[in-house]
């Protein structure tokens, strides 16, 4: 089944930028948006990249060119390459034929030639002898065009927030499930440790956000997160990978799950469920592109199962064989609309080196939009089956990452997290409601 439901979050971001040579630092405001999308019917196993995108996507405006375009872009941890549609249509592409600065790459150059590792499909030489790029996502969407270099502004009056000779990809035509709403972002930016990602270009060696479950206003910030009122955050390091494997991406913010507990109940399965395989097929990735968390089959099942077991007597299952929300999540429940919330619900902690996140309340179910039975709504656990979506990884979503500040340390390869009430977070840093 296929929803045409849509959900606009209006959703406030700082973002911090900390000069690489000078210690003083500038604050800058940024609209993002939570925007729901409708899901693929059909998604196919991935050639060799993990990271994709599904159903809601974040996004923030930024300006680039000469003179300054504005754009908005979904912020993805999980891709690398930042790109923009080019010419597509007026409202929702970027122009570089008015830009003084736009500066499309030869075949030669050697951006083209040795930056080229972490592209899902190599790169070619079109007939202008321009190097030509093919992104492609798990979701059935792909993107293609040139490589090519631009000044990017994130904050035009602050020098801080200016990179010239910017890498992306200014692309010209795209295959996506959802054009309408495809439509509505002008691009991507990529934030993951692959040389060509923006963080990477930037030059921060970390970055943090704290994305409110309420809809007000949450944190981006590039560089340290030095607040006194910022409780200590529990780190786990990433896992490195020395050698090429066909399904592990290296450039993904990867940590080690290690086991899943159901309140009391740690689910019974051995570490090796939760490792990489000798193809590199099971990392844990943490992506900010992906909505909800999804699990391996084998791990998947045993948590429906112990949820389930938890849960009877107190959520009634909605049991229709054929609803699978999302194509991969398949646990729902019939939830009466006009009781005042949820019923207390067992905790979901994920397990990993070192820390733990915990998924608790609201965040465990999600109600579908538009769907009820009845005086019935219709919520689904907010966990699915990644097998179902043909991808072999587990991915933690960012609605499991929802009053949390999340930092990715790249100085020091982890990743770190505290629960937090973002909203506190934006008041204390002067943000509006």
């Amino acid at each position: 089944m296929e929803f045409r439901c849509f959900l606009f979050t209006e959703l406030i971001f700082l973002a911090f930028f900390m000069h690489p040579t000078t210690s003083s630092s500038s604050s800058l405001i940024l609209p993002l948006k939570a925007q729901q999308i409708s899901p693929p019917q059909i998604i196919p196993k991935p050639p060799n990249k993990l990271s994709f995108r599904h159903n809601v996507s974040l996004t923030v405006s930024l300006s680039v060119g000469s003179p300054p375009q504005q754009v908005t872009m979904v912020l993805d941890t999980g891709s690398e390459l930042s790109w923009l549609h080019c010419n597509k249509t007026p409202s929702s592409s970027f122009s570089p034929q008015i830009s003084t600065s736009y500066r499309p790459i030869p075949c030669s150059s050697p951006t083209c030639t040795a930056k080229t590792r972490d592209f899902t499909i190599p790169v070619s030489c079109d007939a202008n002898k321009l190097c030509h790029v093919i992104l492609s996502y798990a979701d059935m969407s792909s993107v293609e065009g040139n490589l090519a270099s631009e000044t990017f502004r994130i904050d035009g009056s602050n020098s801080n927030s200016l990179q010239q000779n910017m890498v992306f990809g200014c692309m010209d035509s795209s295959s996506t499930t959802t054009p309408d709403e495809d439509s509505k972002n002008t691009g991507l930016i990529g934030l993951n440790r692959g040389a060509l990602s923006f963080v990477s270009q930037m030059g921060y060696p970390q970055f943090s956000y704290c994305i409110s479950a309420t809809g007000s206003s949450g944190v981006l910030l590039f560089g340290a997160a030095n607040f006194p009122w910022l409780r200590p955050l529990n780190y786990t390091p990433m896992v490195q990978m020395s050698i090429p494997l066909p399904y592990f991406d290296r450039v993904a913010y990867t940590v080690q799950l290690e086991g899943i507990r159901v309140s009391n109940t740690i689910l019974p399965l051995p570490k090796s469920v939760y490792e990489p395989d000798h193809t590199g097929a099971g990392q844990t990735m943490v992506d900010s592109g992906t909505q909800f968390t999804f699990l391996l089959g084998s791990a998947y099942t045993a948590l429906r199962s112990e949820f389930l077991r938890q849960t009877r007597g107190v959520l009634r299952p909605y049991e229709d064989p054929n609803f699978v929300f999302q194509g991969a999540m398949d646990l729902c429940y019939r939830v009466e609309l006009n009781r005042a919330g949820l019923p207390p619900l067992p905790s979901v902690n994920l397990m990993f080196r070192g820390v733990e996140m915990s998924v608790s309340g609201e965040k465990l179910l999600y109600r579908v939009p538009g769907m009820s039975r009845g005086s019935d709504g219709i919520f689904c656990f907010t966990f699915g089956n990644s097998d179902l979506l043909g991808v072999e990884a587990y991915v933690i979503g960012h609605h499991h990452q929802q009053d949390m500040w999340m930092e990715f340390d790249l100085a020091n390869s982890r990743v770190g997290w505290a629960d937090f009430r973002c909203d506190l977070a934006s008041q204390r840093l002067g943000l509006p409601q």
